[in-house]
């Protein structure tokens, strides 16, 4: 048995969602040394995609081919470049707080996705679940704040970050139970490190922006993503989905602790909103949908053995 193995699951996520609360962190401290958002988004998408490619060489994983292998660079094309982009934005322009807490309006998009390009029904507890991540999310934008700059560049670029991060989901869900996930980063994340090449300068930079940058590809994406993995395997989606909802919350103190951001009043009321539909959302996919109940109840009755007619002896 492995070492990580012996670590309980809900551990393994709690750490992943610690860890995932820093990306804004060393995203932040590559721009304050000198280093373009373009540069960072590169980088953070090249070195980690290495890793995931040297990983998944050493584990002799099956790597996705033909049909699959074309999705999963289309994914990696659009997905992955949009959003290390757009989130690097989002933390230039509001903080890496705000950063944070607005990718996790990406529960909301996936209920939307979900009844637009899926045909699913959406339920009452989806459509309260979005109108609370969409009122958070006005609250936030029409609040002030201390060390950080809410405006419409910051949580237009953050929702963007939040809508390309749903597609995460839609796209783990048609491809993980099929493949191992270090496989599939390995070939997305390149991919959208190609994408990226063209915008990046790749000019000189000091000593702290690179160290800035490798801690944001190996601690803040690589070992995450590798611990939320293994905890999957041991736990739920959906409880993992609100264990790792400790994220914004790590990133709003690291970055009021570091950097001086505070939301105001009601920025911290539309943050509880987005945050606490979030949670609701990932619950939300535990309950069944009544049609699912009755059907369920039904089976039940008659799956139940009967007594069987006494006959005449």
């Amino acid at each position: 048995m492995s070492r990580v193995s012996r670590v309980p699951a809900p551990v393994l996520i709690l750490i992943a969602g610690v860890l995932w609360g820093t990306i804004g962190i060393f995203g932040k401290a590559a721009d304050l040394n000198g280093m373009g958002w373009a540069d960072v988004a590169f980088w953070r998408a090249f070195v980690t995609g290495v890793l995931f490619l040297a990983h998944a060489v050493v584990a002799e994983v099956t790597f996705p081919r033909g049909r699959d292998l074309a999705v999963t660079i289309g994914f990696g094309l659009v997905a992955v470049a949009v959003l290390y982009g757009s989130y690097q934005l989002a933390v230039l322009t509001g903080g890496a707080g705000l950063a944070s807490l607005l990718l996790y309006s990406a529960p909301a998009f996936v209920a939307l996705l979900a009844w637009l390009a899926l045909h699913e029904r959406l339920t009452w507890r989806e459509v309260l679940g979005i109108a609370g991540t969409l009122s958070g999310v006005a609250l936030v934008s029409l609040s002030g704040g201390q060390g950080a700059a809410v405006g419409l560049a910051a949580v237009g670029w953050g929702l963007l970050a939040g809508f390309t991060y749903s597609l995460y989901y839609l796209f783990g869900k048609a491809m993980f139970p099929r493949y191992d996930a270090v496989a599939l980063f390995g070939v997305a994340l390149l991919a959208g490190s190609a994408v990226l090449a063209p915008l990046a300068s790749f000019r000189p930079v000091a000593p702290p922006a690179s160290l800035a940058v490798a801690g944001l590809a190996v601690v803040a994406t690589y070992l995450p993503y590798l611990a939320y993995a293994r905890g999957l395997l041991r736990l739920p989606a959906t409880h993992a989905a609100v264990i790792a909802s400790i994220e914004p919350v790590v990133a709003a103190s690291l970055a009021a602790l570091l950097y001086g951001e505070r939301l105001g009043p009601a920025g911290l009321v539309g943050a509880a909103l987005v945050l606490g539909a979030a949670v609701w959302l990932s619950l939300a996919h535990t309950a069944p949908r009544p049609r699912l109940r009755r059907l369920r109840a039904w089976r039940k009755r008659n799956d139940e053995p009967r007594p069987r007619a006494s006959t005449p002896g």
